[in-house]
């Protein structure tokens, strides 16, 4: 059965409100046949990401920075994973209070590297998540867990 890691770092009611949309789409009874792993980045494991077929990333922008937990994750599977993941399916979500632009560089910059292929638009919020950006987050679960589908 395909299996879609969704690894989060979640501090605050904000980004816990992200995470859950996302895993309302990924889990949605629509998609079949999928199975949903869910790690706080700083639980993530090489193993995970290697028995993965497709992964989804949510973090938050700290201080231009995506959170130090997501960055230790990368960090820790990077070259374990590096050629055993290339191809792989991806999305990711980030929140932060003012700009996310930095964040998102910096992600975009070790998934790249990683070789990992962007399968869906990204949700990227400011503020409090309103019901278009829930909704969004929805939508990028249930389209990851769909690429999976067999």
């Amino acid at each position: 059965m395909p299996k879609l890691l969704v690894v989060h770092h979640t501090p605050s009611p904000s980004t816990q409100a992200l995470f859950e949309a996302v895993l309302a789409g990924a889990t949605h009874p629509d998609i079949e046949g999928v199975e949903v792993v869910r790690r706080a980045a700083l639980a993530a494991t090489v193993p995970d990401v290697l028995e993965a077929d497709g992964y989804l990333v949510g973090t938050p922008a700290n201080l231009g920075s995506m959170s130090g937990a997501v960055k230790h994750f990368f960090d820790t599977v990077y070259y374990p994973c590096l050629d055993a993941t290339r191809g792989r399916p991806f999305g990711y979500w980030i929140h932060g209070n003012s700009d996310t632009s930095g964040t998102e560089r910096q992600l975009l910059a070790i998934t790249t590297g990683l070789g990992w292929t962007k399968a869906a638009d990204p949700v990227i919020t400011t503020g409090e998540p309103d019901k278009q950006t829930l909704e969004a987050c929805t939508e990028l679960g249930g389209t990851l867990a769909a690429t999976l589908m067999a």
